[in-house]
């Protein structure tokens, strides 16, 4: 089975290029983020037509979540963090694989950027609630796979210039220390469990020409339980979709699940 998650930056603006990507690359799952998009405007029509069912916790012109199934997914759910803005940031959904029930949960966490401001405080109070909700979904289910763009650089070899993040939101020690927070629960981060050193770049911005020169940050994560990681093949960074016309700014990752 192999499960894909793309921060896809608008999915009516990019209908072409995730088209593309489902016909040329068949996931049976792909979890997107910053849909920006209410439900009654997600083009489910174009993705039923290729054989996918549809989830979506959207939100109109920013944030939104959504899954897509070629796999008959049950128990969704969408506010199993309870969010004071009300913002689009989180939907879950369970599939049977191998005779385990998985817990498939994409989120799109707040970027939190300027630093001491609202926006942090947000960022680290939605940590702290995913964590916090994480714990109890851990004591029902034990095979769980998180998701999505977590808006976190792990460690400096995540990102081209650490130096220079060292006051972002998306690498301060304390978000660094919640992404450890999560990993103590039982889970691997998947990239890094397959790939010790090795750079691995979700997101190139948009700016100074940071595709053409790598400059990148590896911020889309799958976290996955430890009573499942031993069924991980592989994963891979699909940088295919980056390169096309009318890109997102971070590209596919995906996860094989033997």
């Amino acid at each position: 089975m192999l499960i894909s998650s793309w921060n896809v930056n608008s999915v009516r603006a990019r209908i072409d290029n995730i088209k593309s990507y489902l016909v040329k690359y068949k996931p049976d799952i792909l979890v997107m983020q910053e849909i920006k998009t209410e439900e009654v405007n997600f083009p489910f029509d174009v993705f039923s037509s290729l054989d996918y069912e549809s989830h979506v916790h959207g939100q109109k012109s920013y944030n939104g979540v959504a899954i897509i199934s070629k796999k008959k997914l049950g128990n969704v759910e969408t506010d199993i963090i309870k969010d004071k803005l009300k913002q689009s940031r989180i939907i879950s959904a369970e599939v049977e694989h191998k005779k385990k029930k998985i817990k498939l949960i994409n989120i799109y966490t707040p970027n939190g950027n300027p630093v001491d401001t609202p926006k942090y405080e947000y960022k680290k109070k939605w940590l702290d609630d995913l964590i916090k909700k994480l714990k109890s979904i851990s004591k029902a289910n034990k095979n769980i796979i998180l998701t999505g763009d977590f808006n976190i650089i792990p460690a400096a070899e995540d990102v081209y210039n650490p130096k220079s993040f060292e006051d972002d939101a998306l690498y301060r020690l304390e978000i660094r220390k919640k992404f450890r927070e999560m990993l103590s629960l039982g889970f691997s981060d998947v990239y890094r469990h397959f790939n010790e050193t090795k750079e691995g770049y979700t997101f190139w911005d948009y700016m100074r020409g940071a595709w053409q020169k790598n400059n990148g940050m590896r911020i889309d994560h799958f976290l996955v339980s430890s009573s499942i990681i031993d069924n991980v093949k592989k994963i891979y960074i699909n940088k295919d979709p980056r390169g096309r016309e009318k890109p997102s700014d971070h590209t596919p990752i995906e996860i094989e699940l033997a």
